[in-house]
């Protein structure tokens, strides 16, 4: 489904589904920024997997040096140009997250968060590579999952783009275990603290885990 994102869940749709989230999934949201704003040092140059219409770029430009979004989406980075007019250390490039078209440890710090290395629908092994591949030794990759705890939350607010037309109607009875389905064929699984550590235990990284507001799950991998 990775065309998903590119045909059916980009820009003004995509940016709708934020707008419909309700009190807890936008603490959420925020709680993922500000914990990735604590990590960032005002020299760094930033990469940011996915960055959609420019969400998270907006709130991280006052942080870091320079930041470059990519997005799999050109109609996506179109909105994003609108949305980040104000941001001049911002750059979008058209690009494939699995696949990045950066020479090797070119940023301080690549993101992909809010459930990216599960929304890509990539070879995780092969887009953690590309990630630390791009960054500078010293440098940071912070992946990001759905916590547990935040079950119910995600799935309200799946249920609420679904009931907007922005999903496909949710299967309830294949929907569990952390993976929302949808019956035009759109999943939407996460990422363990478990399976995090053996997706890390093949690269020669410090590794840590945390979780952030009993909704988000970070792998913090320092190159």
């Amino acid at each position: 489904m990775q065309g998903y994102y590119e045909e059916r869940l980009s820009a003004e749709r995509l940016r709708r589904c934020y707008e419909l989230a309700p009190p807890r999934v936008r603490q959420y949201l925020r709680a993922e920024v500000e914990h990735v704003a604590g990590l960032i040092r005002p020299t760094d140059t930033v990469l940011e997997l996915g960055c959609g219409y420019g969400r998270v770029l907006g709130e991280l430009s006052g942080e870091a040096r320079s930041l470059v979004g990519i997005d799999s989406s050109p109609e996506s980075l179109k909105l994003a140009v609108d949305h980040l007019a104000a941001a001049a250390n911002c750059t979008l490039a058209v690009m494939d997250a699995g696949t990045l078209g950066f020479t090797d440890g070119v940023f301080d710090v690549v993101l992909c968060i809010q459930n990216g290395v599960s929304a890509f629908k990539v070879d995780r092994v092969g887009l953690i590579a590309e990630c630390i591949r791009v960054t500078r030794p010293g440098g940071t990759v912070l992946l990001s999952s759905y916590a547990a705890k935040f079950w119910e939350d995600r799935l309200a607010w799946f249920q609420l783009q679904s009931d907007h037309g922005l999903l496909g109607e949710i299967d309830h009875d294949a929907t569990r275990d952390g993976e929302i389905v949808c019956k035009d064929g759109f999943t939407a699984s996460t990422v363990t603290p478990e399976q995090f550590e053996v997706l890390a235990r093949g690269f020669d990284v410090d590794t840590r885990i945390v979780e952030v507001d009993e909704s988000s799950v970070f792998c913090e991998l320092r190159v």
